[in-house]
């Protein structure tokens, strides 16, 4: 398996910046982060939604694109996947981040996913999901370049069952699921190896994050809630997922993902680097 990191935790750092990092600390690639950046944000603290500067504009030019692709592949990376914010729906701008998939080199991007928070019925967005999956996948057809959905808490995909029934019946060489075992402990966990038979031939690429839950008080006693932990002090057994991953045969890209508040320094992702591949 390959490891790459997905830059939406690198905020603090500019594209070239995450290249140099990402190849000093011993990655073999890089998921950009791909989000319409917002010139107002630029003098607040970076952030990994907010202000951050690891992130691939939207409304970049072919120029811009074709330039950092040469600066990716100069250092040896590979960009397997682009960590895309797209609305469910919205088929113009999935075709907008394929083409810039096929500038950067990656073959595939991040697309949406219905939310649930309990004011539709699951069966209403199931339906509309499918149908824009089906767009997707038409426009994948057109450009060659994958619509991958994302195992996710507060969307309709929580367990690789959900993402799996989303999904099937679509071509696996246009729709595929990003596994999210960290997004799991949040939501939707189901035993690793079971959770990647149900998704098969869908499993087209894998995050890497860990999370845990933890208890605080409140009025009425106590309150648990989840929260993102360092990769090896969380809830989600990720030695068992690499695992798991391996007597299925996926070997496929692992890409890191970490929200926790440890500070991201080269040492560290060297040190998360060497802890997955061993």
């Amino acid at each position: 398996m390959k490891l790459a990191l997905f830059t939406v935790m690198l905020p603090h750092c500019t594209l070239e910046q995450s290249l140099d990092i990402l190849k000093r600390s011993g990655y073999d690639g890089v998921e950009w982060r791909v989000a319409k950046v917002n010139p107002a944000l630029a003098a607040e603290e970076p952030s990994f939604w907010g202000n951050n500067r690891s992130t691939v504009d939207v409304d970049s030019d072919m120029q811009f694109l074709e330039g950092l692709r040469s600066e990716t592949e100069r250092r040896g990376l590979t960009v397997p996947n682009l960590g895309s914010y797209l609305p469910t729906g919205d088929l113009s701008a999935v075709e907008r981040d394929m083409l810039i998939a096929i500038a950067l080199g990656a073959p595939s991007i991040r697309v949406g996913v219905p939310a649930y928070d309990r004011s539709r019925k699951y069966q209403e967005l199931l339906a509309e999901g499918r149908s824009y999956l089906e767009g997707v996948q038409s426009l994948s057809r057109k450009y060659g370049i994958k619509g991958l959905i994302e195992i996710h808490m507060g969307n309709i995909a929580t367990s690789a069952s959900g993402a799996r029934r989303l999904v099937e019946g679509m071509d696996p060489s246009c729709i595929g699921v990003i596994h999210d075992a960290g997004n799991m402990v949040f939501e939707g966990y189901e035993n690793y190896k079971m959770g990647l038979e149900i998704l098969g031939e869908y499993l087209a690429h894998v995050h890497i994050k860990n999370a845990r839950w933890v208890c605080e008080p409140s009025v009425e006693g106590v309150r648990w809630k989840a929260e993102p932990a360092p990769i090896q002090e969380g809830a989600a057994d990720l030695k068992q997922l690499l695992v798991d991953l391996k007597n299925i045969g996926y070997d496929g890209w692992l890409s890191l993902e970490d929200f926790s508040d440890q500070a991201v320094t080269e040492e560290r992702l060297a040190s998360i680097a060497a802890y997955l591949r061993n």
